[in-house]
């Protein structure tokens, strides 16, 4: 039985534990793809971000939320500046048994909510063709794909506006 799932700011004294979910769940989904070094040597570096979270995430343009279930995280999501007009939504993260129950699209509607708030008109985001089950989520809340906007290994690019006239 699950406990009331909260979600809120991530405080430093969550870092090592998110990063632990963030780990497991992309574990799950591409060492399939990966050799098991080469996902060690190439997915635990490429959370440096979430180290020095508030520097990348934290306000007035960004904002990082963990989801609980109790004292477990089992979500993550964040939002950062892309430019005056556009944040880039991060670290979407659910571990896998807690799909289907409208944690994600809570996380995601707290996040859209800080976006407005903050002035942004439109959220970006990028992720792999592997994260198919993603794809299909944020395609239901309404982001279509776009052209690349950024360098990284991620193959899907994707975006929504959030006010009128977009």
């Amino acid at each position: 039985m699950i406990a009331e799932v909260v979600i809120r700011p991530m405080t430093p004294a969550d870092v090592a534990e998110a990063k632990l979910m963030m780990l497991t769940v992309s574990a799950g989904i591409f060492a399939p793809h990966h050799p098991a070094a080469a996902f060690i040597n190439h997915y635990g570096p490429a959370l440096g971000d979430v180290d020095d979270f508030q520097r990348h995430y934290g306000p007035p343009g960004g904002l990082f939320l963990v989801a609980t279930d109790g004292a477990t995280i089992i979500g993550t999501g964040a939002m950062r500046r892309l430019d005056d007009a556009t944040a880039e939504l991060r670290r979407m993260w659910l571990l896998p048994a807690y799909h289907g129950r409208g944690i994600g699209y809570r996380l995601i509607q707290e996040l859209f909510t800080f976006a407005r708030a903050a002035g942004y008109r439109r959220v970006r985001l990028s992720t792999s063709n592997v994260q198919q089950q993603a794809i299909r989520f944020y395609e239901r809340l309404g982001f279509y794909r776009i052209p690349r906007y950024r360098e990284t290994d991620d193959e899907v690019f994707m975006e929504i506006g959030l006010g009128s006239g977009e």
